[in-house]
Parts: structure tokens; sequence; C-alpha cells
């Protein structure tokens, strides 16, 4: 297998983006890991390592996408971006997916408008995340690629993460979900009532609405929302988690009892937040384009980058491009639509 990751990508790029694959090239050592980037820089950062035996190699770049960059732009302005020629790798048959922790909506913008494309019938690309619940990882869907959203879209987000969910989450006739205010069929805008009643036509283990306790507590596999609520709905979790263990954190050290009793908790707190990192999943896929692409986190780490790869891989491993394809060419079989 072949994976390019973009090592201009993270918040920090290089060096995050380069240890993690040289992480993921010890881990899987028959495959080929791509660094696309400044050569210079990547070289410095790889020497670093013992890379003797390693199947890694860089290509060259002298642009770079950065946060500041407007994504309806840099495809235009930026052609020899990391992010451009790394995607246009995958496009070309030269690679088998592409990992990048960068700029998100230019991610978008260039899989869809200037390298991969859209798959055939799929009206909008979604951005995809793994949430982790008190039980199994949700495939939550979309997080901010599509603000404003019509209700066919949503049904065609939930039948590429339903089969997301298959081919790489193992999941077994997944049940999917539409987020709404109440679990009643009453409940929900307008957007989410017309969006569900698609969804009753189509062959999906569709179960009606959920509720955010319910997603968390990972009754659900998929949970589909529109660009704006998911978006929302992912900050929000982070905010959350992230100000309970600060308040954590304060307490304990305020009380010495409280700290007798966090020696003795640490190895559930230890748990807790290894099952809450959101870079023990590394990425997620962006859904709907032609090409396996995995995006992470801009604050990602080598552990975070190492594991978009696995990720990555998996999505190949499970031929997800074709089984989306074809989940498609179902979806319009099933609801007579013409693109």
């Amino acid at each position: 297998m072949r994976i390019v990751v973009d090592a201009m990508g993270s918040d920090n790029f290089p060096m995050p983006d380069v240890e993690g694959a040289v992480q993921a090239a010890r881990l899987y050592p028959a495959d080929d890991i791509v660094l696309v980037g400044d050569q210079t820089r990547i070289q410095n950062e790889l020497k670093k390592y013992d890379t003797q035996g390693l199947k890694i190699e860089i290509v060259h770049t002298t642009q770079n996408v950065t946060m500041e960059d407007h994504p309806g732009d840099v495809g235009r302005t930026k052609k020899d971006s990391s992010m451009l020629v790394g995607m246009n790798l995958v496009r070309d048959g030269k690679a088998d997916a592409f990992v990048t922790a960068g700029n998100t909506g230019a991610a978008l913008a260039i899989a869809t408008l200037h390298s991969l494309r859209r798959i055939p019938g799929v009206k909008r690309p979604a951005l995809t995340s793994l949430v982790p619940t008190a039980g199994e990882t949700v495939a939550l869907v979309d997080l901010g690629a599509n603000t404003d959203c019509k209700a066919d879209w949503l049904v065609q987000f939930g039948i590429m993460a339903n089969v997301y969910a298959q081919r790489v989450m193992e999941r077994h006739n997944p049940s999917v979900a539409l987020l709404s205010n109440g679990e009643e069929e009453s409940k929900g805008n307008a957007l989410v009532k017309e969006a569900g009643d698609l969804l009753r036509q189509t062959s999906l283990n569709f179960v009606g609405n959920v509720e955010p306790k319910d997603m968390m507590a990972g009754k659900i596999d998929v949970v589909v929302a529109d660009g704006f609520v998911g978006n929302i709905c992912i900050k929000s979790m982070e905010a959350v988690g992230s100000m309970l263990f600060r308040l954590l954190q304060e307490q304990v050290k305020r009380n010495p009892l409280a700290i007798l009793g966090a020696l003795l908790m640490r190895p559930a707190l230890r748990s807790i937040y290894h099952k809450a990192d959101p870079f023990e999943i590394g990425g997620a896929p962006l859904l709907g384009v032609n090409g396996v692409v995995i995006i992470g986190h801009g604050r990602s780490n080598a552990k975070g980058i190492k594991n978009a790869i696995g990720q990555a891989r998996k999505a190949v491993q499970g031929n997800l491009i074709a089984a989306i394809r074809e989940g498609m060419t179902q979806f319009v079989t099933e609801t007579h639509e013409v693109e």
C-alpha cells in the first residue's frame, strides 16, 4: 500500500507529520509512506530518526496551504502545494490514500474542485468524525462542509457514512439516525423531518431521531446532521471535555485528600483520557470524493498522524470508494433520482 502524507499540514509542521509517518512506517513495514512538502525541512526532520529499512519517500513541493488561506482560492493560487500535489498522486493512481492535518476547508475545496472530484451521484462531499462515546465509537456526519443543506443531501451523507461504518468500522447492518432535539418523529426542524421521510424510503437501517445523550451513550452507529449542527455539536463536546478535565485538575490541586484520591484513581483516569483522546483515532474520511482522504486535527501530534495513516489503510483495505459508488447507485435506483 502507498500512503501520501501532507508533511506541511499540521499546526506544528513538519515535526509531528514526519514523526508520525516514521512511526507508521515502522508499524506497517510493507507499506510505502510518501511525505509531500519542503524536501529540506522534511530531510532535516528525518535525520532525527533511525529510518534504516523504512520505505519512506519525499516528493518536493514549493508551497503549502496555511490556515489563513481562503479555501476557494488555494487550488488556483497554490498549484505546487503539498495538499494539491499529494491528492493528485491519489488521483493519478500513484498512491492509495492521502492524509493531512491541514486546512479542512482547503482540503475539501481542492479534493472537490481541483483534484479527485466527486463520486458520480454525490451532490456534496461530507466531513466525518469518529466520536468516542460511553459505548462504541459513532460516525458523525457532516461536520461543517455543508452548513446549509437539503434533505436529500442528508440522505446521501447517511448512505456514505453507512458504507464507512460497514467497511472500516466493521459494523454489521449499522444503525443510522438523524441528530435532533427529540426522539419522536414529530421533533426536529423542517429539514430533519423531510430527511427522515426520505431515509425511511431507503434500505438503510434507519432508526429515526436521536438526541445527543443517546449518541454519546454509543447506542447508534451513524448519526447524520447538517454541517452547521454537526460542527457545533462536535465543538461543544470538545469544549465540555476540556472544561471537565481542567476543573478536575484544579480541584485536585486544592485538596490534599483529593490528591490522594486522584493517585488511587490514576488507572481509571488514564483509561478515560485514553478513550477521549482524539489522537487515538487520528483522523476521519472526507466522504464522497474519488479517493481516500483522511483529515486529522490541526493540533495533531505524532500519534495522531500515525493513527490517521492507520485510518487511511483501513479505508483502502475496505475498498471504501468502490463501496460508496455502489451505494450511490443503489440510492438513485431506490429513489428514482436523476442527477
